[in-house]
């Protein structure tokens, strides 16, 4: 065994009984990142299954992961990596991103862990993921990028859980088949989004032409939306996804038009251009404004007029949103709104 690998294995009993983090699987390496060191020399150092161990600090760097197995672990929210002064020519730095964890069409990168730790100050993505398949990104705190705090395209058996994002300039979490692309949507074999903290982006959650996902028990506020699920003409249609048990409150941020979308301010959950959708079990208040998508729970055609079809909204929790709790802007699709607790809907008669 390498010697560089007998003395990080050599530390790991003393960083674990310091109280700093689980040591990794018998038989793989702790490397450990201390301020003033490279993450990233630390990460091509590690070998598929070691763990990168960022203490607390302030980090100016990117980070590209590539090894499979691997876990980039912070201390907390005090383990802060935020944009490099050097200008990179290539890779995740010079696309403005913070952390870039990435596989290829043919060799999806697997069983990578990205954890307690802060991204902030981004140009484009806080955490940028394409290529992955059972990527964990938990306890991570994505801040003031520019773009997306947490993102993933072209990859699937996700899981993100306990993240905070606040404060980006799009979506705080994004997930979609492919960000450059236009094609059907792709299944993602069981990608959940939960207990996550989403507050002033522009969209809380935003699910992009993806099948087979779970948006649960998350706590959106002070977004111009909480929830986007999007979906287009391409085939096969997006949906197939379930959003529950999520506390979507006062996302009443107002934000402008772009070149994709109209303006949005007071938007709770909205499905566009989506199928067998269950949206069930939320809590929906006190979303308020005057865009096209404004109100509790919204489905509206999208922008190129594909329609939302058999999605069921029942058992959900509304009051206080405006236009009303329930918006419907279609007929014929054969939507179902079932013992939703609600005051007001347009049309009438969903509540």
């Amino acid at each position: 065994m390498p010697n560089s690998r007998i003395a990080y294995l050599a530390c790991t009993a003393a960083i674990v009984g310091a109280g700093l983090g689980a040591a990794p699987p018998a038989g793989h390496a702790l490397h450990v990142v201390k301020p003033g060191e490279s993450i990233q020399r630390a990460v091509d150092a590690a070998e598929p299954g070691d763990t990168v161990l960022v203490s607390l600090g302030t980090y100016h760097e990117s980070v590209t992961v590539s090894t499979p197995g691997l876990t980039l672990r912070g201390m907390g929210r005090g383990t802060v990596v935020e944009p490099g002064t050097r200008k990179a020519a290539a890779g995740c730095a010079a696309d403005g991103n913070g952390i870039c964890v990435t596989g290829t069409a043919g060799h999806p990168l697997t069983d990578v862990t990205v954890a307690s730790l802060t991204v902030s100050g981004f140009s484009h993505d806080g955490v940028h993921a394409a290529y992955t398949d059972r990527l964990t990104v938990r306890g991570v705190t994505a801040v003031r990028n520019g773009v997306w705090g947490i993102a993933q395209e072209q990859s699937v058996r996700g899981t993100f859980r306990g993240n905070t994002a606040r404060d980006n300039g799009d979506a705080g979490l994004f997930l979609a088949n492919s960000v450059a692309e236009e094609q059907g949507a792709t299944d993602t074999d069981g990608t959940v989004v939960e207990h996550n903290r989403l507050e002033g982006n522009r969209i809380g959650v935003t699910v992009r032409r993806l099948r087979d996902l779970t948006v649960a028990h998350n706590h959106l506020t002070g977004n111009c939306a909480g929830v986007f699920v999007v979906g287009d003409e391409n085939k096969p249609k997006a949906g197939a996804l379930t959003v529950r048990d999520n506390q979507v409150v006062a996302n009443n941020k107002s934000c402008p038009k772009t070149a994709r979308l109209f303006a949005l301010q007071g938007s709770g959950i909205v499905l566009t251009g989506t199928e067998d959708t269950q949206v069930t079990g939320n809590e929906v208040r006190d979303n308020v404004g005057e865009s096209p998508a404004s109100g509790g729970i919204v489905l509206l055609k999208s922008l190129v007029g594909a329609t939302n079809d058999r999605n069921r909204i029942t058992g959900n929790h509304l009051e206080g949103n405006s236009p009303a709790d329930l918006v419907d802007t279609e007929t014929g699709g054969a939507n179902t709104f079932q013992d939703n607790t609600c005051r007001a809907s347009r049309p009438a008669g969903l509540c």
